[in-house]
C-alpha cells in the first residue's frame, strides 16, 4: 500500500513539473511583452515631462534657436521669478482655498451618507437618496454649466471663490458616496453589533469604528476629488471674472495669453502648478494605492 502510494505521489509530482516546464516558455514571453509595453509607456510619459523641465529653464532668446530635447548650458531660473511676480501666489492660495473648502465638506458629508445608506438600507428613503447619488455619477459637469451659473447668479455669489467651492463640492459627492459606501458595507457586522451591545451610539459608531476602517476609502476620494478640483479649468473659466479670483489653471490660460511666445514662462508656471501635486501624491501614494486595491484583496 505504501509503495502504491509513493509510485502515485511520484507520478503527480512529475505531472506537475512537466506543467510548469511547458508554462514557462509562455509565461517568460508575456513578461517579456509586458516589460517592452512598460518601457515604451515609460518613454511616452517621460520625454514630455523631461521636456517640459529642461525648457523652463531656458532663456527665452535661446528657445527657438537650441535643440529642443539638449538642456541649456546656462540654466537659469528668471521663469520661475517672472511667473511668481506675477500674482502667481495669489493664484496658488486660490487653488488651496477652493480645494480644501471644496474637498473637506464632500468627504464628511459623503461618509456619513454612505454610512447612513449602509446601516439604514432597509428604509425606502434611504434607498431612493442612494438612487440619486448614483444618478448624479451620469450628469456630466458640461451638461450642467449654465443652470450653475444661473443659480449662482441668483445666490448674488458670482466672481467669488464661494461660487467654485459650492459646485465643486457637490460634483464630488456621488463618486464619494459610492466608494465609500462600498468600503463601510465590508466591515464586519458583528463589529456593529458589539458597539452597540458596548452602549455605542450610531455617531460614536460612526467616527470610532467606522472612520478608522475606511480610513484608505477616505483618503483615496480625497485625494482624488482634491486632484479634481485642483485641475478643474471650466468652473473658474465661467463663475469667474476678476483676475484676483483666478485659480492656476485659468491663470496658467492668461499666462500664455499675456507672454505671448514666451513658452519657456509658461511651461515654468506649469512646473509650479505641479509641485503641489507632486508633494500630495509623495505623502499619499501608499495610502491612495492601498485605498485602490483593497476592494480586490477583501
Amino acid at each position: 500500500m505504501t509503495t502504491t502510494l509513493t509510485k502515485a505521489q511520484q507520478s503527480e509530482q512529475a505531472a506537475r513539473r512537466e506543467r510548469q516546464r511547458r508554462s514557462r516558455p509562455a509565461a517568460r514571453r508575456s513578461n517579456w511583452i509586458a516589460g517592452l509595453a512598460g518601457w515604451i509607456w515609460l518613454v511616452v510619459v517621460a520625454v514630455p515631462l523631461y521636456w517640459i523641465l529642461i525648457t523652463s529653464l531656458k532663456a527665452q532668446s535661446r528657445y527657438y534657436s537650441s535643440n529642443p530635447l539638449v538642456p541649456s548650458s546656462d540654466p537659469t531660473l528668471d521663469n520661475y521669478r517672472l511667473v511668481i511676480e506675477s500674482d502667481f501666489i495669489r493664484y496658488f492660495v486660490n487653488s488651496v482655498v477652493v480645494t480644501l473648502g471644496a474637498v473637506v465638506p464632500a468627504v464628511a458629508f459623503s461618509f456619513m451618507a454612505a454610512y447612513a445608506i449602509v446601516r439604514g438600507w432597509r428604509m425606502r428613503g434611504l434607498r431612493v437618496i442612494n438612487g440619486l447619488f448614483l444618478m448624479g455619477l451620469a450628469i456630466p459637469l458640461q451638461a450642467t454649466v449654465i443652470p450653475v451659473y444661473l443659480i449662482i447668479i441668483k445666490l448674488k455669489l458670482y466672481d467669488s471663490l464661494l461660487a467654485l467651492i459650492l459646485p465643486s463640492t457637490a460634483f464630488a459627492i456621488p463618486l464619494s458616496v459610492l466608494v465609500l459606501a462600498n468600503f463601510v458595507r465590508d466591515i464586519p457586522k458583528e463589529l456593529f453589533d458589539s458597539m452597540r451591545v458596548d452602549g455605542a451610539t450610531e455617531w460614536t459608531t460612526l467616527w470610532r469604528l467606522a472612520a478608522p476602517l475606511t480610513r484608505p476609502a477616505i483618503l483615496t476620494v480625497s485625494i482624488y476629488n482634491g486632484l479634481t478640483i485642483w485641475n478643474g479649468f471650466l468652473l473658474p473659466l465661467v463663475l469667474t471674472q476678476s483676475p484676483d479670483r483666478r485659480t492656476l489653471p485659468l491663470a496658467l490660460w492668461t499666462f500664455q495669453g499675456q507672454y505671448g511666445v514666451n513658452v519657456p514662462a509658461v511651461l515654468a508656471a506649469v512646473v509650479l502648478t505641479t509641485l503641489p501635486v507632486l508633494v500630495l501624491y509623495a505623502f499619499g501614494r501608499r495610502q491612495l494605492l492601498s485605498g485602490l486595491t483593497a476592494g480586490f484583496s477583501r
